[in-house]
């Protein structure tokens, strides 16, 4: 085990991809495009091609990805471990993570894959994203140090003997864990997640995803709050869009941090993740829940006022110059 005084804060776990996006842009579609606002659907004629304003490839995305950046700039010590291939993708992203000071020493390399791969439509400052995995070997390295905290998120299929090793770890170095699952590690249900819920410190899912996992699509936030404690994550996080987010240690006591409505918004792409990004920092800072719902919320107000999941990521004083402009607005407050 590391000394203390050179521990690291966290290890972030998970996927990486590359990002695409594709802007698409009302007056270029009206003939062809049309937004059903109340079934949440954008139809396009079939057979028609549809203009696109602007197209960005930003490597070194994905939600551990974007936790690992996130992280770094917050100034926590970050380590990431994921797994690349050989190919370019591959070697662009992990340039971008030394870059921006995480640690690469325990990323595994897999030659027989390529890179994930997201394709994100971004229509009227919402997104559309289609995504293409790998089938990757996920197996937590040995000498892997031990961190503060751990941040587990999106693996893709098959992952269930790596979440014992998960497992083992945690209950091993009695590391902190933090989890927020990705669609394939959701689509395992409660049941098979329940020994990752039980371990976890805290356990962070937008509205949707909960309702998922608890069987209850037409819960409130503070039910699915209360049954989701009850397979055993000390600390719950909801986040609910436009509603803002929600957390609680006990069920009773139930936080509620609101969203700006006068900061800008460019694409949505990312903002959970910086939510989640921003939370787990301010605890592993030593924050406490309103604190850390609060730095969620400005690291991702900040973020979709941005093209991709990275740029509007938050450093330390960018976090201070964000709650001087909104934090106001969205301080958290029980409810």
């Amino acid at each position: 085990m590391l000394p203390m005084e050179n521990q690291l804060d966290l290890i972030s776990v998970g996927d990486s991809t590359i990002d695409i996006f594709m802007q698409v842009e009302q007056k270029d579609t009206e003939a062809v495009c049309n937004l059903k606002a109340e079934e949440r659907l954008i139809c396009f004629a079939y057979g028609s091609k549809i203009p696109v304003s602007t197209y960005r490839r930003i490597p070194a995305s994905g939600n551990a990805a974007n936790n690992a950046i996130g992280s770094a700039r917050l100034g926590l010590k970050t380590v990431l471990y994921t797994v690349l291939g050989s190919d370019q993708d591959s070697l662009d992203s992990k340039k971008v993570f030394e870059n921006e000071g995480v640690d690469v020493n325990f990323i595994s390399v897999d030659p027989s894959v390529g890179s994930n791969l997201s394709v994100v439509l971004n229509y009227l400052g919402e997104r559309t994203i289609f995504v293409y995995h790998q089938h990757k070997k996920y197996n937590l390295p040995m000498n892997l140090p031990v961190p503060k905290w751990m941040y587990l998120t999106s693996v893709g299929p098959n992952h269930q003997h790596f979440h014992e090793q998960i497992l083992e770890f945690i209950q091993k170095t009695k590391t902190k864990l933090a989890f927020n699952p990705g669609s394939y590690q959701l689509r395992d249900g409660i049941n098979l997640l329940q020994p990752i819920l039980s371990l976890a410190d805290v356990l962070i899912s937008n509205k949707e995803e909960a309702a998922g996992l608890v069987g209850n699509n037409g819960a409130d936030v503070k039910q699915l709050i209360l049954e989701l404690k009850a397979k055993g994550p000390a600390c719950v996080v909801i986040t609910d869009g436009a509603n803002g987010s929600f957390a609680s240690y006990d069920g009773r006591e139930i936080w509620h941090a609101g969203v700006s409505t006068i900061s800008p918004v460019m694409e949505k792409t990312g903002a959970g993740d910086a939510y989640s990004t921003g939370f787990v920092a301010a605890l592993v800072a030593g924050k406490d829940l309103p604190e850390a719902m609060l730095w969620g919320t400005m690291n991702s107000t900040s973020v979709v006022g941005y093209i991709g999941a990275r740029e509007g990521l938050l450093t330390p004083l960018k976090l201070q110059e964000m709650i001087k402009l909104y934090g106001g607005e969205v301080k958290p407050r029980m409810v």
